[in-house]
């Protein structure tokens, strides 16, 4: 019964988020980058709710460095994975060296 219950619930939850349609805008001033947006929900019960944000953007310039700043770190991780895989193989490479020396150490000992 109380498994009933609560599947009934969750269906009349879940059926009131459905009914709530949400439209959302967003415009761009393509001189200064501004962003605004307006958010515009209408509940089922015919309620309007408007939320209007506005921010400032980055310009032309401030994206250019932006991106080059993201440029330069992906440079740089591959820099470093590179880095970290020479070292991987040169390190196999030394201890496969060394068991080989220590193989005919042995062999010119006995």
């Amino acid at each position: 019964m109380k498994k009933i219950v609560l599947l009934l619930a969750f269906a009349a939850f879940s059926g009131s988020a459905f009914a709530q349609e949400e439209i959302k805008t967003q415009t761009q001033n393509p001189a200064t980058g501004a962003q605004s947006s307006t958010e515009v929900d209408v509940r089922s019960n015919g309620t309007v709710k408007v939320e209007s944000e506005s921010r400032t953007g980055r310009t032309k310039a401030g994206q250019k460095a932006y991106n080059t700043g993201q440029d330069v770190k992906q440079a740089g991780r591959k820099t470093g994975r590179v880095a970290k895989k020479g070292a991987q193989k040169t390190g196999k490479g030394l201890k496969k060296a060394g068991k080989a020396v220590k193989n005919t150490a042995k062999d010119v000992v006995d």
